[in-house]
């Protein structure tokens, strides 16, 4: 693996772990949905002057409308909305090291669905990540293990892996009219924008269902508005970007290790900023999540 594809893999879950500690610290000033709804549109926005052409030929749109909605619905009108949702129970460490299953699902979601048999060492590293992930979810007594009981946010957010690992399939396996021969011949940011579109009404639907059933209203401060143009521009843009290079050429279940770092630098930032510092659970769940890296990467 070269330094290139190894940045490519490591900018997003740095920006995402922005993300997740961002989102924890305006818990009290906007609604999870309102906040998906938000960031996408905004980011809408910064990408329309690098993908105007697509919305001048709506055809290829209308072609390729069930993979763009499925695409847009996971990765972007389900996957962030339960996150947000998630932190609103659980802490910014805890739902990032959830996330750390990913390589789990990863692999699953390949072999159940696209025919992909998983290498012994793939599997040896998604084990490695999962006992991280439930020596947390032990909060560092594996004997109660048993008992442990999920918080609404844990399980929220476990639900979002599993649709991320689906999104992450369908972007390095797309159907033949979005390749080859059949392809629209889209830049990367007119692809994200056609998802982006569909993903778009997903969230805006979510969050006015969410505002008719009764959510607070938004408190607009400076740090609400920091924080959207962050997710906006940060996990948004600059991390999908990079997220969908990193797949196409190490493909889904390696990249899926590299999501592992999320924890790291959430747990950094989390201590900094929130003064939710890690116990030794959590850096013991860090060395087995590391040492999933290195033996699902090595050849």
């Amino acid at each position: 693996m070269n330094l290139r594809l190894g940045l490519l893999l490591t900018l997003p879950p740095l920006l995402w772990a922005g993300n997740a500690v961002l989102g924890r610290m305006v818990v009290g000033s906007i609604s999870p949905l309102s906040l998906n709804a938000l960031r996408w549109a905004l980011a809408g926005l910064l990408l329309l002057p690098l993908s105007w052409r697509l919305l001048r030929n709506t055809t290829a749109l209308r072609q390729r409308w069930a993979y763009l909605a499925l695409t847009g619905f996971l990765g972007m009108g389900c996957y962030n909305a339960l996150q947000y949702q998630a932190l609103r129970s659980s802490t910014a460490l805890n739902v990032t090291l959830i996330a750390a299953s990913l390589p789990v699902w990863m692999l699953a979601v390949g072999a159940l669905l696209f025919g992909v048999r998983p290498q012994r060492r793939q599997l040896l590293g998604a084990l490695l990540s999962l006992a991280g992930v439930a020596l947390v979810m032990a909060r560092g007594q594996p004997a109660a293990l048993a008992q442990v009981q999920f918080v609404s946010g844990d399980l929220l957010m476990l639900l979002a892996i599993v649709s991320w690992a689906l999104y992450s399939w369908l972007l390095a396996r797309p159907p033949a009219s979005m390749r080859g021969a059949d392809s629209p011949g889209w830049n990367w940011a007119e692809a994200l924008m056609a998802q982006l579109l569909f993903g778009l009404v997903f969230a805006g639907g979510m969050a006015g269902a969410e505002q008719v059933l009764g959510a607070a209203p938004i408190a607009w401060g400076p740090g609400l508005a920091f924080t959207l143009l962050y997710v906006a521009v940060g996990p948004s843009l600059i991390a999908y970007r990079c997220w969908g290079l990193g797949v196409a050429q190490a493909g889904p279940a390696v990249a899926a290790f590299f999501g592992n770092l999320t924890p790291l630098f959430a747990g950094l930032m989390s201590a900094a900023l929130l003064g939710e510092w890690p116990q030794w659970y959590h850096g013991a769940a860090l060395g087995l999540i590391a040492a999933g890296i290195w033996v699902s990467a090595r050849r």
